[in-house]
């Protein structure tokens, strides 16, 4: 049977989070959506991951993802970023959790190096890329949305093993080994 699912892709920001949905049907391809969550306006962190939960679980809603991917996030020099962007990355995972949703994650690395052929890309040659393979016409504003769509593109060229599943089989399944009380029947 030929594979047919869902794929949420997450660029997790605290200033703008980037988000991209593909549909895989066979060996096809196609684009659902693609965007950002704007967080800038918002005054302080805890509204800021009200935001970044509200957005994602309606987001899930609506298309009714079968997986999810999101960036890991990297080692920079500032801990109080880094602490935001975890708290960010966390709360997208609970979003997932909360609706028994399987994700994976990967690192911007290896995230350029699914969609390019280079750990080492720009956002740019990346979003260019992502437009040749996805067909789109116009990038976006603000690039993370093409980061987002990234996470989910990398995640089917890597058949859903990531960081956190380095085992051999799909998260997916993976994730039901672990807990056999969540199978769908």
């Amino acid at each position: 049977m030929a594979e047919d699912k869902i794929i949420l892709g997450i660029d997790p920001g605290t200033t703008v989070l980037g988000y991209g949905l593909i549909h895989i049907q066979g060996t096809k391809i196609d684009m659902l959506n693609f965007g950002i969550i704007q967080l800038n306006k918002l005054d302080n962190q805890p509204d800021k991951l009200k935001r970044i939960f509200d957005r994602i679980d309606g987001l899930m809603e609506e298309y009714k993802p079968d997986e999810m991917a999101i960036e890991a996030p990297f080692f920079g020099k500032n801990v109080q970023s880094m602490l935001k962007l975890g708290r960010a990355q966390g709360v997208a995972i609970a979003a997932s959790l909360r609706r028994n949703i399987p994700y994976e994650e990967y690192t911007p690395k290896r995230i350029k190096q699914a969609i390019t052929g280079n750990g080492n890309a720009s956002k740019e040659q990346v979003a260019a890329m992502l437009q040749t393979l996805l067909r789109f016409d116009e990038l976006p504003k603000y690039l993370d949305a093409t980061d987002g769509l990234a996470a989910a593109v990398c995640h089917h060229f890597s058949k859903g093993v990531g960081e956190n599943n380095k085992t051999k089989g799909s998260s997916w399944n993976s994730f039901l080994s672990k807990n056999p009380e969540r199978k769908i029947r």
